[in-house]
């Protein structure tokens, strides 16, 4: 007689710039980092998607899989592209034959952060977005991605660090050590920073490239560099302007994503938001916390927002 295979449960977090999955069974708890993908609203997202979980999965092994039944699935661009999203949720499905829960990874990180209760969660990565929910109801604000929105996240702070570093490259704007950042980005840039633009944008995720040199821009304002300490600051005015766009006065607000990791920058941005009588809330878990509820509950607010295969 065969023993009987204990159920296990996957939580992806399927982000922008990473991935990051979770398998719980009756073994423990095991997790997986990965890439990301650029987002549903992009061509051949649901490949993409697919080509940033698989390996990380498959990676766990067949016999930690076996008992494989529910997948809750946070994903970047969800809201933008249900049908690309749902896509994607089937192909899951039959690649693992399991039930397939999936929603915008906004969605999931405030099912992470608040637990199911009610809140604004600021996501602040390689994107940026504030999402609410309030009696019941979702608001969002910004998120609308790289070329028309995402004020204040890692790739507007990149962006606009390298368009302070060539505008100070051409004479039209006040010197800054982010030139010199600029010119090593790649061996051919020291004495010409004309092959910048295609470097940085002749990839297939121009945002995650432009994000990169957000690192660099919070480092040159730590250490007192007056353009990148502007950049900081607007960084930090646009987000709590997103937030407080959709948040009643006195509700909690939990930041998360990348730029949450810069503790210097954490420490100022709720500073602002407490500024502005919102009211900084700890996280109480993490997207893939929010993923495991997503696929385990159908008794909260979220449930409307969700595609189920």
């Amino acid at each position: 007689m065969s023993t009987p295979v204990e159920p296990s449960l996957l939580s992806v977090d399927l982000g922008k710039t990473n991935s990051r999955i979770r398998l719980d069974d009756a073994n423990g708890r095991v997790e997986r980092q990965g890439p990301g993908f650029p987002g549903f609203p992009v061509e051949d997202s649901v490949e993409l998607a697919l080509a940033a979980i698989i390996p990380l999965v498959a990676a766990l092994g067949t016999d930690r899989l076996a008992g494989l039944v529910t997948i809750g699935v946070g994903a970047a661009g969800v809201d933008s592209d249900p049908v690309s999203a749902r896509a994607f949720a089937l192909r899951l499905r039959e690649h693992w034959d399991a039930e397939i829960a999936i929603a915008s990874d906004v969605l999931t990180a405030h099912l992470g952060a608040f637990a199911g209760e009610t809140g604004t969660v600021l996501i602040a990565g390689t994107g940026a977005v504030a999402y609410s929910i309030h009696g019941g109801e979702a608001r969002r604000s910004d998120g609308w991605g790289p070329w028309l929105g995402d004020e204040g996240s890692g790739r507007w702070a990149g962006q606009i660090g390298l368009v302070c570093a060539l505008r100070a490259a051409d004479g039209r704007g006040p010197a800054t050590a982010l030139e010199q950042d600029a010119r090593g980005l790649g061996a051919d840039l020291s004495a010409d920073l004309s092959a910048l633009p295609r470097a940085l944008t002749g990839g297939s995720d121009v945002a995650r490239s432009l994000a990169s040199f957000a690192p660099t821009v919070f480092r040159r304002a730590a250490e007192g560099d007056g353009v990148a300490s502007s950049i900081v600051d607007d960084a930090i005015a646009h987000l709590v302007a997103t937030t407080a766009a959709i948040t009643v006065p006195g509700t909690p607000v939990s930041v998360v994503g990348g730029l949450a990791d810069d503790h210097e920058f954490l420490r100022r941005l709720l500073n602002e938001l407490h500024r502005h009588r919102l009211r900084p809330h700890r996280p109480a878990g993490t997207p893939l916390d929010g993923a495991a509820t997503l696929a385990t509950r159908r008794d909260l607010p979220h449930e409307r927002y969700v595609i189920r295969v």
